[in-house]
């Protein structure tokens, strides 16, 4: 059976990748074009998106998450996976509110500022508290796009697709972010987002810092090498102007939360789009009787790929998990 991926983004690349380990003949047709794993920062929190309303979005996340030491290790590169945790911050009391109740469904204990500072010594010391998660990890996505494409050399194709009836494989797999609703018709919308890249001494933080701001939630995701992503904003919008509010906002929250990044070099201002759909659940399953799709993945694509990829790939071999009952595209 031929199979023709139309997308190379992570989601596209990973189910490629799956596909081949299963001996199917793969190609994957590549626009060209960024997906929003080019602007991501990495961040494998299941527990870090509000999903308590859909439990089984909350299990797909959590279920992927448990994958990804396995799938970074058989990449057999270095992709920036860390283990070190992340810490949840609160600056305002107003902000310890709002963050309190996703910190009790997530059961974890809360820490005084002193506690806080002794795991991040460089935090403000108008932090009023936090949390400690030690489940949460995070890779590079750049780093996992380029291992991707070393492992599917010679099965990448430069195409720009128009229309799924011009593709000749047996079997279509479109994960193609936010262009899957030209090529479907089924609901994803492009969310803008913005996101800034400093370079700091190495170091300078030991945790993925996940916080609210005064009523401004940015998250801080350290490198080993000093790079520091800081995002971002999320944006109704389709165009890709980087606006001097939103890396107004995103630098203001993050030197209030570590003044020390005052110092560091802004290096990076890149913006892209989130594939969301109507309830910002992924689309997985089959649209027709030789087409599927894996896509609007919204916020979670990077923590999403590797059960994506399982599912996928056992779609195409003809093993129908009942997970996949719950965000089949048809649902809208």
């Amino acid at each position: 059976m031929t199979v023709a991926v139309v997308g190379a983004g992570i989601i596209g690349l990973s189910i490629a990748w799956r596909l081949r380990e299963r001996g199917f003949e793969v190609t994957v047709l590549d626009s060209g074009e960024r997906g929003a794993w080019h602007v991501a920062a990495g961040m494998l929190a299941p527990g870090g998106e509000s999903a308590f309303e859909q439990p089984w979005l909350t299990r797909l996340l959590a279920e992927s998450g448990e994958r990804w030491p396995a799938f970074a290790a058989a990449l057999g590169v270095d992709v920036g996976y860390d283990d070190a945790g992340t810490l949840g911050l609160a600056m305002t009391a107003d902000d310890l509110a709002d963050a309190a109740r996703v910190w009790t469904r997530q059961k974890l204990a809360l820490l005084r500022p002193s506690e806080l500072r002794e795991r991040e010594p460089a935090l403000s010391p108008r932090v009023r508290a936090g949390v400690y998660a030690p489940t949460e990890r995070q890779v590079d996505p750049r780093k996992v796009v380029a291992a991707l494409r070393d492992r599917l050399d010679g099965r990448i194709v430069a195409r720009r697709v128009e229309r799924l009836s011009d593709v000749d494989a047996d079997t279509v797999v479109v994960a193609a972010g936010c262009g899957t609703a030209a090529l479907t018709g089924l609901p994803v919308r492009p969310v803008k987002g913005q996101v800034l890249r400093l370079r700091g001494e190495p170091g300078l933080l030991r945790h993925v810092l996940d916080a609210t701001v005064d009523g401004r939630h940015v998250y801080l995701v350290p490198r080993s090498d000093g790079e520091i992503v800081v995002g971002a904003t999320q944006e109704e919008r389709t165009d890709r102007a980087i606006t001097a509010g939103g890396v107004h906002d995103l630098l203001h929250a993050a030197i209030d939360l570590v003044p020390g990044l005052a110092e560091a070099e802004l290096v990076e201002t890149t913006v892209g789009h989130r594939p969301g759909t109507p309830d910002n659940a992924p689309l997985l399953g089959r649209l027709r009787d030789n087409e599927i799709v894996a896509a609007g993945h919204h916020r979670n694509g990077v923590l999403l790929a590797p059960i994506t990829a399982d599912l996928i790939a056992g779609l195409v071999a003809g093993e129908e998990d009942p997970l996949l009952e719950h965000f089949a595209p048809g649902r809208f």
